[in-house]
């Protein structure tokens, strides 16, 4: 019986698995520009090294996330511009975050035209708690509010402000849930779309200073 993936085996594993991958020539990936194309490749790749050594849940459309018994989402992108899409489920993932934890590949593509070979140079591993995971700019406007001695009406009001993609009545209960529960400060940068657009600066910069935000490798 294989051991069942945890957290931590997660993290030192997607250490050592960007230090080989850093040093190998893949022909697949020579000429390809495509983002989501890589991103595809390495994903899978790095949930087949993990399945030779630990038993763990693969995702599937219904959970959509990649690791679902460890509520972690692999997210893999390039150093040019760290960002990439993820289902939207509610506007309160802005506020309290995405409900998963992410583990971010960074990488550095570099094609060898006399080999006709692509290599990914990893430069980040990042795990970023659930906790983490909110929209800067929108909680830390909720928390400046609240330290102000803010109330329902400020915040709803800041809400229709920030254009969150929600109705009255849903701002109404995600302003109550706010005041109930003021949510931490995130540390992603989401943009509004049929699908949330990530951005990943923010957090490759604090990694290793933020608690909740993890610099891997």
């Amino acid at each position: 019986m294989k051991p069942t993936l945890t957290i931590e085996d997660l993290c030192a594993e997607a250490a050592k698995f960007a230090e080989i991958e850093s040093l190998y020539d893949e022909p697949v990936l020579y000429g390809v520009t495509d983002g989501k194309a890589v991103g595809t490749y390495l994903e899978h790749k790095f949930i087949a090294y993990l399945a030779q050594n630990y038993s763990s849940q693969q995702g599937n459309s219904a959970s959509g996330i990649d690791l679902p018994d460890l509520e972690v989402d692999i997210k893999v992108t390039s150093v040019k511009q760290p960002q990439s899409s993820c289902p939207f489920r509610s506007a309160t993932q802005k506020v309290f975050g995405l409900g998963y934890h992410l583990l971010i590949f960074v990488y550095d593509k570099y094609d060898d035209s006399a080999n006709r070979t692509g290599r990914l140079n990893m430069q980040h591993t990042i795990f970023v708690d659930r906790s983490k995971t909110a929209d800067f700019q929108t909680t830390k406007g909720i928390i400046d509010i609240l330290n102000r001695e803010g109330n329902h009406d400020d915040i709803i009001a800041f809400i229709m402000e920030r254009n969150l993609p929600v109705d009255e009545i849903g701002a109404n209960q995600l302003a109550e849930r706010i005041i109930d529960s003021p949510p931490n400060q995130g540390y992603l940068t989401i943009s509004n779309a049929l699908q949330w657009r990530l951005q990943y600066s923010r957090v490759i910069q604090q990694a290793g200073s933020i608690s909740g935000i993890f610099r891997i490798r």
